[in-house]
């Protein structure tokens, strides 16, 4: 066994694990906002449901990728911090972990933290800034993590099952009751020019968002029982049946509210089911979304730990971070911090400048593991046994770095004061490797 292998568990995921693991990865709170975000910055029906299709595109060749990643390098621990290590160096995946610790994982928490304040608003008619029920949220899930509250398997497939409902209801209401055609649009709204790209580029940015999360399934590539098959079959269903999913919604939507409609709210699916159903669908639906994305937002704060438990074997971090405490076993001081950065952030803007905060140095680190997969390629690097090939590599690798890059300069143009601060934070991170390793002795945990 190489160091990169992982133990067998007795029981091994197949192809319906890996699908649904996929799906529940991607679908969070952002597809009941996202569209309105999307319709903030481009204005016609052709274009707005054409960047949710690149968007699924990019996200397939990204899972593709991390597909060959994970069977490559089958880590107990550590994900995509384990794959820029071996690919690059220490200060790089110790720069992914501090981004996931103060920008990434928690600003993406701090978007979701927002949408629950949007709907939440909606259902109880409380006149609270959206940023203000948004730190309360992480605040009360940050104290009943610490304690070691967690949901059960059971209660995940419940809140899993609720949000494939709210969608469900959402799309069969809206399609039934929606008046407008969206093939009588113009298709462009404008010339083609840099402007209408700078507009599609901006609107990609939520749609990246959304799509986000497929890479949460190579972490249990070394739990299946055939991973170049089931792991890769998995991703092709589960991002296709998200993107038709996400489409449907979209499409919804725009039949019912109609781009302008869409556009002049922050909460789509609760005006969609006011429209079709009054003020008890508006209410069903907002109930729905609330408990979705309460659900996520506990779910979040137990996954990233992996990675600073990761960090901390290899001397990179405080040892306590990664830590457990007493009978709950709950990693007391991760939490802590993720659900203090979480709250800064969320009380710092916008759901959408969030969303640029958060995506501009997330996609910064996918296009590097992307590139990354050149480098394992090269050296050699990883197990030689029961390896994933992305179809097309090296052209859809390329492509989907290029993307990832567009997408990083998209949400500079589209929010610079944001983006500027989380590639501060996000470059600090050097300097703080430098010397935690140069003048601080920390030997890697066994």
């Amino acid at each position: 066994m190489t160091k990169f292998d992982a133990p067998k568990p007795r029981r091994q995921l197949g192809l319906f694990d890996a699908t649904m693991i996929v799906m529940g990865g991607i679908i969070g709170a952002g597809i009941f906002a996202n569209p309105s975000e999307v319709a903030h910055r481009v204005h016609t029906p052709f274009v707005i449901l054409g960047v949710w299709v690149v968007g699924g595109f990019i996200a397939m060749c990204g899972a593709f990728i991390w597909a060959e990643l994970a069977t490559r390098l089958p880590a107990a621990a550590g994900g995509q911090y384990v794959y820029l290590r071996e690919a690059y160096h220490p200060a790089v995946a110790f720069m992914y972990g501090w981004g996931l610790l103060l920008i990434t994982q928690t600003g993406g928490m701090a978007a979701v933290a927002v949408i629950f304040a949007s709907y939440f608003r909606a259902l109880t008619g409380v006149n609270w800034n959206d940023s203000v029920v948004a730190a309360i949220a992480l605040l009360a899930l940050t104290g009943i993590n610490c304690f070691g509250a967690r949901a059960g398997s059971n209660v995940q497939s419940v809140l899993m099952l609720l949000k494939i409902g709210a969608i469900a209801a959402l799309v069969i209401i809206g399609l039934a009751v929606g008046h407008s055609s969206p093939e009588s649009e113009v298709l462009l709204g404008q010339p083609v020019s840099f402007g209408l790209l700078k507009s599609i580029g901006a609107a990609m940015v939520p749609v990246a968002f959304a799509y986000g999360g497929w890479q949460t399934a190579t972490f249990v590539a070394g739990e299946m029982r055939d991973a170049r098959r089931d792991l890769s079959r998995g991703l092709l269903i589960g991002v296709g049946g998200v993107v038709a999913l996400y489409l449907a919604v979209n499409l919804a939507c725009l039949r019912v509210l109609g781009p302008g409609g869409l556009d002049s709210t922050t909460t789509p699916a609760s005006d969609v089911m006011r429209i079709a159903l009054g003020e008890q669908g508006a209410r069903w639906i907002a109930l729905a979304i609330t408990i979705s994305a309460l659900g996520f937002l506990s779910q979040s704060m137990l996954t990233a730990p992996r990675v600073y438990y990761a960090m901390a074997r290899d001397g990179l971090f405080f040892a306590s971070v990664g830590k457990v405490f007493g009978k709950s076993g709950a990693p007391v001081i991760a939490i802590v911090l993720q659900g203090v950065a979480a709250i800064i952030i969320a009380c710092s803007g916008t759901y959408g400048e969030i969303l640029n905060f958060e995506v501009t140095v997330d996609f910064i680190f996918f296009g590097m593991t992307a590139a990354a997969l050149f480098i394992l390629r090269r050296r050699q690097i990883g197990s030689d046994m029961a390896v994933y090939s992305t179809p097309g590599h090296p052209f859809t690798t390329f492509l989907f770095v290029v993307s990832c890059a567009g997408i990083v300069i998209s949400a500079v143009i589209a929010s610079p004061t944001n983006s500027a601060i989380a590639l501060c934070i996000m470059l600090a991170a050097l300097p703080v490797y430098y010397f935690w390793t140069k003048l601080l002795t920390h030997e890697p945990r066994e």
